[in-house]
């Protein structure tokens, strides 16, 4: 009997232990559940303070100071796969250049590198580097 208690107690912490290995298609730890304010928008500083990316297990959102953005997403070895995606269309001066091109930089699939605080992301024609928010 008392095997049997320290075998399902032992079982119970390995689950969540093996499910952290598993490479099922979850995004890696570093940037899943992450949110980082852009620093730089080809190699503009931003126009809006409030200029962020999103990334989520499954999905992201983004702002680069007027219009809300966001879809599906993979996390991938060095690639952000970016699905379906979705935003709002209003006008606000002095923003929309950098919004168009965070929506084109996000929208083309962007290659990624995360080296700290700091994700850096690029696409044929744009880019942008990002610090980690805390």
């Amino acid at each position: 009997m008392t095997n049997r208690i320290a075998l399902f107690a032992l079982s119970a912490l390995a689950a969540p232990l093996l499910a952290a290995c598993t490479t099922d298609g979850a995004a890696p730890g570093p940037l899943a559940g992450s949110t980082w304010s852009f620093v730089l928008i080809d190699g503009q500083k931003p126009v809006s303070s409030r200029a962020a990316l999103t990334l989520n297990a499954k999905s992201f959102s983004a702002d680069a100071g007027c219009n809300g953005m966001g879809g599906d997403l993979t996390i991938e070895p060095g690639q952000l796969v970016t699905g379906p995606f979705i935003s709002t269309i209003m006008f606000c001066d002095g923003v929309m250049e950098q919004e168009k091109a965070v929506s084109a930089l996000l929208g083309a699939s962007p290659q990624y590198k995360v080296e700290g605080d700091t994700l850096m992301l690029t696409a044929p024609g744009h880019s942008a580097r990002l610090a980690r928010r805390r």
